[in-house]
């Protein structure tokens, strides 16, 4: 079985598109730092995509694989493999299979559509590229068992590495809230507002709590589907980190999800909000799906509901909050 915390004393090449500070980044090469390797990281943190990924490709043009043991693809490796395959295959070459592209163009995004032309290429693309690899890392079993199923990959070379949060900015704090959250009961999500994550549920479920009194839904992303149940509903388009955490801290409950019903993707996947809600402590509410109870269980602090059920989202919001109420009546 191969473990990325086995990798020791190793001169690796990091190759990402994404920005060099994102989380999945920054969690991988510090692992490898961590473990005496030599890692040198190609990539960039402009906020423009195609400039990060001329910069990878043109770093991968002039440089010398001699000077490397390893090469480790950390983010969207469909972008640089199929480009570079014989040059890193030179070196032991170990890929994060973050995301697949026919997966998320085709049944999570439904930009194309399933069995055409372009859905036959990109999923080439996903097989192609992930087949290069000598190993592969998912960020859950669930993940890994698609990725094998769909792309033909072997099950026996892939491994599981779950994402974590960035203890330096997400960490349990004592708190007072503001003026404008005395008194009630909070409840916060964040999101990029993708499908998967089912916003649509969490509306519907604010919906039928609207006319509950002191209760307050904060809601962080750019929603764009309508903006329901207003009375007890904040809507704010987007944090920085930093203050995000402040907000987080004020929240006496958290949603996770991921909550779609319709996407297979989301049952495969714990969100990386959830992550960040529980090193800072928080109670959350996560959608029923196998990814996320390959890590948690009910309990005190974890409550599931059924994804697409916006009643039994509603339910467990209400439910969470009587026993706040109580706890401070008895207080």
């Amino acid at each position: 079985m191969y473990k990325i915390k086995d990798i020791r004393k190793k001169r690796i090449l990091y190759i990402t598109t994404k920005n060099t500070d994102y989380i999945r980044v920054t969690q991988e090469t510090g692992i490898l730092k961590n473990q005496e390797n030599e890692v040198t990281v190609a990539g960039s943190s402009d906020k423009s995509y195609l400039k990060r990924l001329l910069h990878v490709w043109k770093f991968l043009l002039k440089t010398d694989m001699e000077k490397y043991d390893m090469t480790f693809v950390g983010f969207a490796p469909q972008l640089v493999i199929p480009l570079f395959k014989r040059k890193l295959k030179k070196k032991t070459l170990i890929m994060d299979f973050f995301i697949s592209v026919y997966d998320t163009l085709v049944f999570d995004r439904k930009k194309f559509r399933p069995g055409g032309f372009i859905a036959g290429i990109l999923k080439r693309l996903d097989t192609f590229t992930i087949n290069a690899a000598e190993w592969v890392i998912a960020d859950t079993r669930a993940h890994a068992d698609y990725f094998c199923s769909e792309f033909g990959y072997p099950a026996e070379k892939t491994e599981v590495l779950y994402l974590e949060a960035d203890r330096n900015i997400y960490y349990p704090r004592e708190c007072v809230k503001p003026d404008k959250y005395q008194g009630k009961f909070v409840v916060l999500y964040f999101g990029s507002i993708l499908p998967l994550q089912g916003i649509e549920v969490i509306l519907d479920a604010a919906e039928l709590l609207e006319n509950e009194d002191n209760l307050r839904i904060v809601v962080i992303g750019p929603v764009k589907c309508g903006k329901k149940a207003q009375r007890i509903t904040e809507y704010i388009d987007w944090l920085p980190q930093e203050e995000l955490a402040e907000y987080i801290s004020y929240a006496d409950l958290c949603l996770g999800g991921h909550f779609s019903s319709d996407i297979n993707k989301a049952k495969r996947t714990i969100a990386g909000k959830t992550y960040i809600y529980t090193a800072m402590e928080k109670p959350v509410i996560l959608g029923d799906n196998s990814a996320n109870r390959e890590l948690f269980e009910e309990s005190d602090k974890v409550h599931f509901v059924p994804r697409g059920d916006a009643k039994a989202l509603a339910r467990a919001i209400l439910k969470e909050k009587q026993i706040y109420e109580k706890d401070c009546w008895y207080n």
